[in-house]
């Protein structure tokens, strides 16, 4: 083949073409960058992109979605499952389609996650115009819709000219490949671009491949940071999600085991001790655990691996309590190893951990600080077992403030029926309201029950899609993909559950039923003092509340929504099973384990009863001025407490 040879395809062929090429090659093992593509067809993408997905089908398979933020969300999922090694392309109509995939392509740039994105764009040519969908901006002709993507993208392209393609994708491909610029990558192709022809370079279709880099440890800064090891006395590592994405399971085990440093696990972290072992404590931070939380506020050196460090796990910079605490941190974006006024080692999570280990060779903390961990996970066992156990029936009279319901089950006790359930291999999911602070909190990860939490965008319907990017990723059915929410998420997305019955997706979805935004309520009642449209009530006088007169209008304080769930879920496509008892739930996740295509189960749980706090405080103000008294006493109570924040450069 010469350089002078051509191909003429249109820019929506060139683009599916070049895509069905693109591999990622890490630590020598070669995937397909983008085997597959999810998407809605409009008049956007109908012409263009569905006529190349539809030509390049058995290069390119097609997964046909319900709403375009749920589909990116399915695509962030798998990225984040396949350690953010194989992605699937995301397409959409213009406008509102477009527009649906902003919420997706922010969480997927705050979590560091690859996520390419093709939505359709308005016409490139002006003959037509103004078009269907058109943003006519009074002072920037060129502007569309999709401009919204630039500030929560890593890579924008807007493709005006079909030749244009050959500087753009290799860009985004780059970019999907990095693990510093990661995120939302979006190529915006205007719907009559997609259409137009060019003779591409042959050779831009030969297949190519993407290292996914793991840069070096620098020796100083290896040396800089053991010798902050060896001279602490209370030494904490808070392991952050970079530990899955390195593969540095082994590595952090390794080092934590020899050098006897107590592990704690950030949200996006979960999981990455493998190991039930002494050093092993588990979620840290506003939703952490007692041991990790005390560990933590003890340490005169935080070494912070693969995180960036976000309130919730600094208690908003007020959970490093010893005076004399110091900071370190490795990590392969420059920016988070200098957080915290840190000590920085640059380098990829794995190479830096095998090199710290090498580095402390011979070196181990106290049997004092060893025994201080012991000691802290000791006192935690059986205040978790406790309220997992959902063999002692739930007393109404121990939580008066609880509102009387058909459940029998508390959410910690649910949990405790997932984990008494899940295997080696297993996976569950969550990302919004109770559930994921839950998990961080109780949830046992080790021996491979994994946890994927979503909480950096802490994004409510991540979660079904989430069960089905997982599912793509995991191609083993006989492990397990759990999704767990609250019926606020589900409400709010239950969509792609039909997409899981198409695709027949094995994925289970387990509802707590317990009335509403129930984790926000607890908030408001903790920074406002009074419940206020948070939980799903009807209105204690039916009208319209929008009339123009003065007459006082009716809250939202009547009795519970009468929703079924589970037959939401049925219509959907679903094997739906409502399960009220321990030994119902336990039936519906034994009975259901084999299940073919997407499960849910629907459990009633008691509104208002939580899991124990972490002891950790959180920067939620109240307000600064009220004429009612409470929030007064809240707002004394913050500004006592906001003294413990402190600044660490």
């Amino acid at each position: 083949m010469t350089n002078t040879e051509t191909i003429r395809l249109t820019t929506a062929q060139a683009l599916i073409k070049y895509l069905s090429v693109q591999h990622s090659v890490t630590d020598g093992v070669r995937r397909r960058l983008v085997p597959a593509a999810l998407g809605i067809f409009g008049h956007g993408n109908v012409a263009g992109l569905s006529q190349a997905f539809d030509e390049m089908s058995e290069d390119m398979p097609f997964i046909q979605g319900r709403h375009e933020q749920y589909m990116a969300h399915i695509s962030t999922a798998y990225g984040k499952a396949t350690r953010r090694q194989s992605i699937l392309a995301v397409t959409a109509s213009i406008g509102p389609g477009a527009l649906n995939l902003v919420t997706a392509a922010g969480l997927a740039t705050v979590n560091r996650l690859p996520l390419l994105l093709l939505p359709g764009d308005t016409y490139a040519t002006r003959h037509q115009g103004p078009v269907l969908q058109q943003l006519e901006h009074p002072t920037e002709a060129d502007a569309t819709v999709n401009d919204a993507f630039r500030p929560v993208s890593r890579f924008f392209d807007r493709i005006t000219r079909p030749e244009q393609l050959l500087t753009a994708l290799p860009q985004a491909m780059r970019v999907l490949t990095s693990p510093t610029d990661t995120g939302a990558v979006v190529i915006s192709l205007p719907q009559d671009v997609q259409s137009h022809a060019y003779d591409f370079p042959a050779a831009f279709f030969e297949p190519r491949d993407w290292k996914i880099r793991r840069p070096l440890p620098d020796p100083a800064e290896i040396e800089e940071v053991a010798a902050l090891i060896r001279a602490a006395k209370k030494p904490v590592i808070i392991a952050g999600g970079g530990i899955h994405y390195s593969d540095a399971h082994a590595a952090l085990e390794g080092l934590a085991g020899q050098a006897g440093i107590p592990v704690v696990e950030t949200f996006g972290g979960k999981g990455a001790v493998t190991k039930d072992e002494w050093w092993q404590v588990g979620g840290v931070g506003l939703e952490g655990n007692f041991a990790s939380n005390t560990l933590v506020k003890q340490a005169d050196l935080v070494l912070s691996v693969g995180t960036r460090l976000t309130d919730f796990a600094t208690g908003s910079q007020s959970i490093f309590e010893n005076p004399d605490v110091r900071f370190a941190a490795l990590n392969i974006v420059d920016a988070d190893t200098r957080k915290q006024g840190a000590t920085g080692i640059l380098a990829d999570a794995r190479l830096g951990l095998e090199a710290l280990a090498q580095a402390l060779e011979g070196h181990t903390t106290s049997e004092a600080w060893q025994e201080t961990v012991h000691t802290e996970k000791a006192k935690w066992a059986p205040i978790r077992e406790q309220w997992l156990d959902a063999d002692t029936a739930y007393n109404p009279e121990e939580h008066p403030h609880a509102p009387v319901t058909e459940a029998v089950l508390t959410q910690p006790q649910l949990i405790g029926l997932m984990q008494e359930h899940a295997r080696s291999g297993d996976t569950i999911i969550a990302a919004a309201g109770g559930p994921p602070g839950d998990l961080q909190k109780v949830w046992d990860a080790t021996g491979n029950r994994n946890c994927h939490l979503e909480f950096g965008f802490s994004c409510m319907g991540y979660e079904i899609a989430a069960g089905m990017g997982v599912r793509l990723a995991e191609g083993n059915n006989d492990n397990r993909v759990v999704t767990f929410i609250g019926d606020g998420t589900f409400l709010m997305a239950p969509t792609e559950i039909l997409t899981a019955a198409q695709e027949g997706l094995n994925v289970t979805v387990i509802v707590s039923e317990n009335h509403g935004y129930q984790v926000i309520h607890r908030l408001q009642m903790n920074r406002v003092g009074q419940e206020f449209g948070n939980e799903f009530r009807y209105r204690t006088t039916p009208g319209s509340v929008a009339a123009a007169d003065d007459s006082p209008k009716a809250r939202l304080e009547g009795d519970y929504l009468k929703v079924d769930l589970r037959q939401i879920a049925e219509g959907l496509g679903a094997l739906a099973i409502r399960a009220t008892t321990a030994g119902e739930v336990r039936e519906a996740l034994a009975s259901t384990r084999e299940a073919e295509g997407p499960v849910v189960i629907v459990v009633p749980t008691v509104p208002h009863v939580d899991l124990p706090g972490g002891d950790v405080w959180w920067d939620v103000a109240p307000a600064e001025v009220s004429e009612q008294e409470w929030v007064q006493n809240l707002r004394a109570d913050y500004e006592q407490a906001r003294e413990r924040q402190r600044w660490f450069g």
